[in-house]
């Protein structure tokens, strides 16, 4: 059956949908968390003094709106090291999942076709459980008397239980561990699509395999890494459950520092700005190289 020709009201229609999910979904809780980070803490309910309350009150009230929590923020050489260890533990994470997950899609668009399905199951099976009871699981494995400890007494490779939990190094298992997924699927998006005969001819020219690897394959799988980076780097940075569960207090994240801003020191303010800030590092660089990528596609032209 022909597709029907779309009137224009349907083709506005059609690209205001994605404008207005925006809008009500992104830009109007943004608007309000950016209002609240420009006001001052107050012990009432809520926990701030609105500086203006409805759209009329802004012109008035403009010249008064307080940069304050800002400043604090940039003052506060205890924010600045929650961001730049959130920035560290999230890329350390990524790319840890990016070197894990490479094989498995790499043998997932290698697989024959009847088996593809499955295997896909199989990756997003994790997904059918709670990520707050996949998380806990892992302080099972962890712990001093977990089974990873002793699975590693009992073969002989170690003569007493290692510190696992409560590290850095429990943090990374857990967001590799549950942002996996994440990582593999575009990257299988990406490699099923690549052909089969450019590595055959690349052999039959005498490149070695690991040379056609790195010239034909990565090359042809770089949009699946860049979007398997991306999302796992973004939720890892502001990461709550699995620092606060898996990692020690000396593991500091921006997350579990908006937590406590919010429901603890029943800051909203200071913690409105924390997320601003958040906000601001993650789709700035997003937005940039987008437009850098968009450039590099019209040059190509």
């Amino acid at each position: 059956m022909p597709d029907l020709p779309r009137t224009p009201l349907q083709r506005r229609i059609a690209t205001w949908i994605p404008y207005l999910w925006l809008l009500v979904f992104f830009l109007a809780p943004f608007l309000i968390v950016l209002k609240i980070s420009l006001s001052e803490t107050a012990i009432a309910i809520p926990p701030y003094l609105p500086v203006f309350n409805t759209a009329a009150e802004f012109g008035t009230k403009l010249r008064e709106l307080t940069f304050a929590n800002y400043l604090w923020l940039a003052g506060d050489p205890l924010y600045i090291k929650a961001y730049l260890s959130s920035i560290r533990i999230a890329a350390i994470s990524a790319l840890a999942a990016l070197i894990i997950g490479f094989p498995i899609a790499y043998a997932m668009a290698r697989a024959p076709r009847g088996v593809r399905p499955l295997l896909l199951t199989l990756i997003i099976l994790p997904f059918w459980t709670s990520f707050l009871i996949r998380v806990y699981a892992w302080i099972g494995i962890l712990k001093p008397e977990g089974l990873l400890n002793q699975a590693l007494l009992g073969s002989g490779f170690v003569a007493q239980p290692l510190a696992l939990l409560n590290t850095d190094w429990a943090v990374f298992i857990g967001i590799v561990y549950s942002y996996l997924p994440f990582m593999v699927l575009p990257l299988y998006a990406s490699l099923e699509k690549l052909d089969p005969a450019l590595l055959e001819a690349a052999a039959d020219l005498g490149s070695p395999p690991i040379k056609s690897f790195w010239q034909i394959t990565v090359p042809l799988a770089v949009p699946g890494i860049v979007a398997g980076l991306m999302l796992v780097f973004i939720p890892a940075v502001g990461e709550f459950i699995i620092p606060d569960l898996l990692g020690g207090s000396g593991t500091l994240m921006i997350g579990k520092t908006l937590w406590n801003e919010f429901f603890i020191n029943r800051d909203w303010p200071v913690a409105s700005a924390v997320a601003i800030v958040l906000l601001a590092m993650l789709v700035v660089p997003i937005v940039l190289f987008q437009n850098a990528q968009a450039r590099s596609r019209e040059a190509a032209k």
